[in-house]
């Protein structure tokens, strides 16, 4: 019998960032689709039906940020579960999609993990 693993698009224009929490998150058995900005995440997010949250950095190039993104996604895919980071920008929750969950920069990986399980197991 084979689980299937919960998919984690992750969103950050940090390179660095980017892949320590692809790192991260693939060590504790989720699938990872890293992105660079809210273009691509949306490019992707139109195109696969298996993702189950989206980890997004707020502050970030492109046309839209993350709370953008977050209202996007809240808006055209609703299962779809939202966290959204930053280092700089403080209240951000208050401006989150109802649901959504803000972890402030900087964090350890295991607070990351931990956030995103209790956020799918509530799916």
């Amino acid at each position: 019998m084979s689980s299937i693993k919960p998919v984690i698009l992750v969103v950050e224009d940090e390179f660095l960032l980017r892949m320590d929490s692809v790192d991260v998150l693939e060590g504790a058995g989720f699938e990872v689709i890293p992105t660079a900005n809210a273009d691509e995440a949306i490019a992707i997010l139109s195109t696969r039906t298996d993702v189950h949250l989206v980890f997004t950095d707020i502050q970030m190039p492109g046309s839209i940020d993350g709370l953008k993104l977050a209202r996007f996604v809240r808006d055209r895919w609703p299962p779809i579960k939202i966290v959204a980071t930053s280092g700089h920008v403080r209240g951000a929750a208050k401006d989150l999609p109802v649901g959504s969950v803000f972890l402030p920069k900087p964090y350890v990986g295991t607070e990351l993990i931990a956030t995103l399980r209790d956020l799918i197991r509530t799916a």
